[in-house]
């Protein structure tokens, strides 16, 4: 599917101040911002319309204009950009300089080898594949797709399927369009063990690299049969507690879930009405912080058939004990009138102190808040509507 196109370059600021060029039928753009983007909170923002680099209300971009972009991955200097053009062709851009030039070759591509009858739709999630040694100057990258794949690549350029996952029997009971690999997992004090999620398909776990796996369902409900769907259980986003690899968070839309044991068991945390749970057991995303233990974060949504800020008040709740109480968050977020949606991967922290919290709206509103989410501020307005979010180091 995914056609090799011209590395595409962009002139530095001081020759233009703002230069477009085009490659491949795309359309960049340059700000002098790059220079001093490191003075700043450095965030990288994938939008249904192309990809933004932005800090303190400045921007960069867009980059790949016009195109949906729903996964960003940084590894030290090189960025990787998974992007859909308009008329539906997937794409892998890697660039090598910090964001200064992106290309996409032939050994780039990333598709379905001929014996599999599948195409590919789009990249949902780019993650650093710590379940095997790095090689020699490259990190090994695992890449969640539409329809339900996971792919790797140890030279983090050339993609192989994961067979183990694509032949799983359960492969039949994922309804399609929920069946897209949209999170990614795994975490460098235990190797072999990758953690994934699938839109309908649930919670799967390798221990083994991806040879083999499990279902990792127990304790998540089942999502009731409705007028012209059977019962379900729909999985939205994972995430994993760095100070505990083995607690895990799970958003779907019966609640959000919490594991003490690397998703043998689930429980639900979201208390729903409770004085001290969450407003409504529904939601896109969760994040863990990076070096505090038992803490996770949420952004609330009214309902599957109303996926807004309840009330019109856009809220984000925090746990310091893996879900047995959820505080609210507001101070700097609007208070009215605000009908406020976040997507699944819009949602992130940063890896250095102070671990910033980022989150983007469908309504191309950037907050952040660099205190433990006390107080936010917005960051910038008038964005596309976003569908990625990642705080660059």
């Amino acid at each position: 599917m995914m056609q090799g196109a011209d590395e595409l370059r962009v002139s530095p600021a001081s020759e233009t101040g703002r230069h477009r060029e085009g490659a491949g039928g795309l359309d960049l753009e340059r700000s002098s911002f790059r220079a001093r983007m490191t003075d700043h909170l450095p965030v990288a923002v994938g939008t249904t319309l192309g990809l933004f680099f932005v800090s303190d209300g400045v921007l960069d971009g867009p980059y790949f204009k016009g195109h949906r972009v729903p996964a960003f991955l940084q590894v030290g200097l090189r960025y990787y950009a998974a992007t859909v053009d308009p008329v539906g062709e997937p794409a892998l851009f890697v660039s090598d300089d910090d964001g200064e030039t992106w290309g996409v070759s032939t050994a780039t591509t990333l598709t379905f080898p001929d014996d599999v009858d599948a195409v590919l739709g789009r990249v949902c999630q780019l993650q650093l594949d710590l379940s095997i040694p790095p090689s020699p100057g490259a990190q090994p990258v695992l890449a969640g797709v539409d329809p339900a794949a996971l792919f790797r690549s140890s030279d983090g350029i050339t993609f192989e399927l994961v067979r183990g996952l694509w032949d799983l029997p359960d492969r039949a009971g994922w309804e399609p369009p929920g069946d897209r690999l949209h999170t990614v997992l795994t975490h460098a004090d235990r190797p072999g063990r990758i953690t994934v999620a699938i839109g309908s398909g649930g919670i799967y776990r390798s221990d083994d690299g991806g040879e083999t796996w499990l279902a990792k369902n127990g304790g998540i409900a089942m999502h009731p049969a409705d007028d012209w769907r059977g019962p379900r259980r729909q999985i939205y986003k994972l995430a994993m507690d760095a100070a505990e690899p083995d607690s895990l968070f799970a958003q779907t839309d019966t609640g959000t879930y919490h594991s003490e044991n690397g998703g043998d068991s689930w429980r639900r945390v979201s208390g729903a009405g409770e004085p001290d749970g969450l407003p409504t057991d529904f939601g896109f995303a969760v994040v863990c912080h990076v070096v505090e233990p038992n803490t996770a974060y949420v952004f609330p949504l009214e309902s599957e058939w109303y996926p807004c800020s309840p009330e019109g008040r856009p809220r984000v709740y925090r746990t310091t004990d893996s879900g047995g109480r959820w505080v609210m968050l507001g101070d700097g977020l609007p208070s009215e009138h605000a009908h406020t949606t976040v997507v699944s991967d819009a949602f992130a922290i940063g890896h250095t102190s102070p671990y910033p919290l980022v989150f983007g709206t469908r309504a191309g509103q950037l907050f952040a808040s660099l205190d433990r989410g006390q107080s936010w501020r917005l960051v910038s307005s008038g964005l596309p509507p976003v569908l990625c979010v990642r705080v660059l180091d």
